[in-house]
Formats: C-alpha cells, sequence, structure tokens
C-alpha cells in the first residue's frame, strides 16, 4: 500500500472478521498516522419481526452496540492511534459502510472482514463485503485472515 490515508473506516459487528479488521485497521492508522473510524451498524432487519419496531429493543441494540464500539476504541487508543471516532447507526449495514459514512466521513480506506455468509445467504441477501467492493468512494481492504 503506497497511499497515505489520513481517514480509515473500519465496521465491526462483533465478529471474529470483524476483530481481525480492526487489528488490521489499527496497524494501518499507526502506520498512516490516520483517524480511525470504528463503525457498528445495526441492520434494521433483524427488528422487521418486532412489531411496531419496539424502541426498548432498540435502544438497548443501540446501548449494547455503543458499548462493544467503545471497548474497540479503548483498545485503538491504548494501541497508539490518535485520533479515534465511533459511529453506532441504524440502516442497511451495505450502504451505511459502502455509500454513507464514507462520504459524510470523508474515509479514504475502508477496513472489513470476508464475511462468513453461505451461498445461499449471498444469493439472497449478498454479501456486504462485495457491495462495498462495488460501490464504495474510496480503497476497500478486505481482511480474510
Amino acid at each position: 500500500m503506497l497511499d497515505n490515508y489520513k481517514k480509515i473506516l473500519v465496521g465491526l459487528d462483533g465478529s471474529v472478521e470483524a476483530t481481525k479488521a480492526f487489528d488490521k485497521a489499527v496497524a494501518t492508522a499507526l502506520r498512516n498516522d490516520a483517524e480511525l473510524v470504528i463503525a457498528n451498524i445495526i441492520d434494521l432487519r433483524a427488528f422487521q419481526s418486532i412489531s411496531a419496531y419496539d424502541s426498548v429493543v432498540a435502544d438497548d441494540t443501540h446501548k449494547g452496540a455503543e458499548n462493544l464500539i467503545r471497548d474497540f476504541a479503548d483498545d485503538a487508543q491504548k494501541a497508539g492511534v490518535k485520533s479515534v471516532k465511533t459511529r453506532v447507526e441504524f440502516g442497511s449495514p451495505k450502504v451505511m459502510l459502502g455509500q454513507t459514512l464514507p462520504k459524510e466521513e470523508n474515509i479514504d480506506l475502508i477496513v472489513l472482514g470476508a464475511t462468513g455468509l453461505s451461498y445461499i445467504e449471498r444469493i439472497f441477501i449478498g454479501s456486504v463485503a462485495d457491495y462495498i467492493i462495488k460501490n464504495a468512494p474510496c480503497d476497500v481492504l478486505v481482511v480474510r485472515q
């Protein structure tokens, strides 16, 4: 990577793959003296079966995501990343990580973990990583291991 990245976005969902992506994003931020934006997107599809979008469940989910992201932000700062920002949003992870947040935050590198979706899930849902690779306005690094 010859580019000098200034603002790096990493999407976290609590998975092993996302944790590996976080580690790579921290290392890249340190190498480039870049700001790290850590995001968790709460997929609205998870609330489709809850009647009338139960605000208690949504609030609890949001608080849990904020706690998760805060722990990662603390780890990034302890590792030496000087500037860390967190975002917890409701929406489509594909669109939020692949288009909305990169534009809002002026991101020049997105780091994400390769997912473990099955073939059937990719057909009906589609891979978040695949969507981001095809639609992101900046470089994308997909971490596999």
